[in-house]
């Protein structure tokens, strides 16, 4: 099979199931990962046949695409502001409104003008704590989760990423208190509703865990209560709570934070102007 009749496999057998934008992603995505060509590449090396056994290898990924498995965990990877990161079915997939966060964070950082100390609650991937980690290399940061396996992952990704983050395993809806006081605190929690479901593509919920997305729809703040109120005591003068929302409830959110001692909230749409993060301070 040539590169360009793999272009042609990859539309007939997914075209009933994704947009073609997104098969095109895939297919790329592909070459990139198994033979190492670049999108010019596949054009000027169109009639160029693939090996036998790489081409069984995508074919078997095609087979996994089409039960609508996400490529990222295909291939047991996925780049997040402009980094390497693995992932797995223990760990969400990093989506772009979350880079939105961390260069938000990144931003706001030079405000303090000295050694921060950063807390992220949720580590799923080690996505948020590694980034700002990297692009902030003198700020200590830690992060928490109740997964012991997302930590396992995400400790993988702070040595690919050569970066030294303090990980601790634990039920953030359970602790009395923070391990230590910080300049910055951060969460992208589990926010959308049980209700909302129905909005979710199955590529996400058949695949990605239910633990980091979903939340009961009778108490759909139940962590950025539990958080903010945690970050009200554990925050130094002049500390900013992060979090990344759900578009729904930008209001809502913004009336919780603030009846929980944050005076000032910052309330910022996403690329696709969608309400989804908020900027609070005591």
């Amino acid at each position: 099979m040539t590169i360009k009749q793999l272009k042609s496999v990859f539309s007939e057998e997914l075209s009933s199931i994704y947009p073609k934008t997104e098969i095109d992603t895939f297919f790329y995505i592909t070459v990139e990962e198994y033979l190492n060509f670049k999108r010019i590449d596949t054009v000027l090396k169109a009639g160029e046949e693939i090996e036998k056994e790489t081409e069984q290898i995508i074919l078997s990924l095609l087979d996994r695409l089409k039960k609508e498995e996400p490529i990222q965990y295909i291939i047991g990877k996925t780049e997040f502001y402009g980094l390497p990161f693995n992932v797995n079915s223990n760990t969400l997939i990093p989506r772009p409104e979350t880079e939105e966060l961390v260069q938000w964070i990144i931003e706001e950082s030079s405000s303090f003008g000295k050694e921060i100390k950063i807390l992220d609650i949720g580590t799923g991937s080690g996505c948020i704590p590694i980034s700002l980690k990297v692009n902030l290399p003198s700020a200590k940061v830690s992060t928490i989760d109740i997964s012991s396996e997302a930590i396992q992952i995400a400790k993988q990704n702070a040595l690919i990423n050569n970066v030294e983050i303090e990980f601790i395993n634990s039920d953030i809806l359970q602790n009395k208190s923070l391990p230590d006081n910080y300049d910055i605190i951060v969460s992208n929690p589990p926010y959308v509703r049980e209700l909302e479901k129905e909005e979710i593509k199955n590529n996400v919920l058949l695949n990605e865990p239910h633990l980091a997305l979903f939340v009961e729809n009778d108490n759909p703040l139940i962590f950025y209560d539990k958080i903010s109120i945690l970050a009200s005591k554990h925050l130094n003068k002049g500390g900013i709570l992060f979090f990344e929302i759900n578009q729904y409830l930008g209001k809502e959110t913004s009336q919780l934070v603030k009846n929980n001692g944050f005076n000032t909230i910052h309330l910022r749409k996403d690329l696709f102007g969608n309400d989804r993060m908020i900027k609070a301070t005591l």
